[in-house]
C-alpha cells in the first residue's frame, strides 16, 4: 500500500514539475516577444526622426506612426543608459489599468506596458503618474530599483518623456518607498490647488527620499512620477519623482 502511495505521489510531483517547466518556458517566450515589440516600436520612431532631421533642425522623434497603430499611445519614456525606453499608454476610467497585462498591440502580456493614471492630463496636470511593472532582469520598471543607491542616481538624473505636444526632460528630485493604501498617498497628487499643497507634497517626498538630491521643485513646476512595486513590504511601492526642466514644443 505504501509503495502505491509513493508511486502516486511521485507521479503527481513529476506532473507538477512538468507543468511548472511549461509555464516558465511560456512566460519566457511571451517576455521575449514583448521585448521584440518594444524594439520594433523604438526602431520606428528612430527611423522617422532620422528622415526628418535636417541641418537646420534638431532631431525630433516623430511619434505619429505609433499613434496611428494604437490611439491609446500618448508618448515615449526614456532614461539614458538604462533599459527604460518604452511607449506609454493611457485609457479612460472605463478601461482602468487596461495595460497592466496588455502589450502595445492589446494582446495579453505579463510584462504589461507603462501607462498613465486615467485621471491625469498630459497637457495640464501638475503631476503625471506613470505605472509600470517591477520585472526581474531590469525589465520594465524593474531597473528603478537601482535608484535606491545614490551612485546610480548621480549618473541617471534625467527622465525624458516625449509626447505629441512636447519633448520634455525631467530632473529627479526624490526617490522613496512607501506602502500603497496605508502609507504616503503620492498617487492622489495630480493638481495642486495652492502653493501650500504643492510645497507639502514636495516636502513629504524629500523626507521619504533614500538620499538628498540637492534638487527640489517650486510651486508652478510640472512633475512626473514613476511608480512600481517594491517588495520589502506588502503592497510596497517604489517611487521616482522628477520636475520638468526643459521642454521643446513639437510641431
Amino acid at each position: 500500500m505504501k509503495k502505491w502511495l509513493i508511486r502516486i505521489l511521485t507521479v503527481i510531483l513529476i506532473i507538477n514539475l512538468i507543468i511548472s517547466y511549461i509555464y516558465i518556458i511560456k512566460n519566457e517566450k511571451e517576455d521575449k516577444e514583448q521585448n521584440e515589440v518594444f524594439e520594433r516600436l523604438e526602431n520606428i520612431i528612430i527611423e522617422d526622426s532620422e528622415v526628418q532631421k535636417t541641418e537646420q533642425q534638431e532631431e525630433s522623434i516623430n511619434l505619429q506612426k505609433l499613434y496611428e497603430l494604437n490611439d491609446d499611445f500618448v508618448g515615449w519614456l526614456k532614461i539614458e543608459d538604462t533599459n527604460i525606453s518604452y511607449p506609454v499608454m493611457q485609457t479612460e476610467s472605463n478601461r482602468k489599468d487596461y495595460y497592466l497585462r496588455k502589450n502595445f498591440c492589446k494582446q495579453y502580456s505579463q510584462l504589461g506596458t507603462p501607462y498613465i493614471a486615467e485621471y491625469c492630463n498630459i497637457k495640464t496636470s501638475d503631476n503625471i503618474i506613470v505605472y509600470g511593472h517591477h520585472i526581474k532582469n531590469n525589465q520594465m520598471f524593474g531597473e528603478l530599483e537601482k535608484y535606491k543607491k545614490k551612485d546610480f542616481y548621480n549618473n541617471h538624473k534625467t527622465i525624458n518623456f516625449n509626447t505629441k505636444y512636447e519633448n520634455a526632460d525631467y530632473e529627479i528630485i526624490a526617490v522613496f518607498k512607501t506602502v500603497a493604501y496605508k502609507g504616503f498617498e503620492y498617487y492622489k497628487f495630480v493638481n495642486s490647488s495652492s502653493k501650500h499643497e504643492f510645497d507639502t507634497f514636495i516636502q513629504k517626498c524629500k523626507e521619504l527620499s533614500f538620499y538628498e538630491t540637492d534638487k527640489t521643485a517650486q510651486y508652478g513646476d510640472k512633475l512626473i512620477t514613476l511608480s512600481t512595486c517594491e517588495y520589502s513590504n506588502k503592497d510596497g511601492r517604489l517611487v521616482v519623482i522628477a520636475k520638468k526642466i526643459k521642454a521643446e514644443l513639437e510641431e
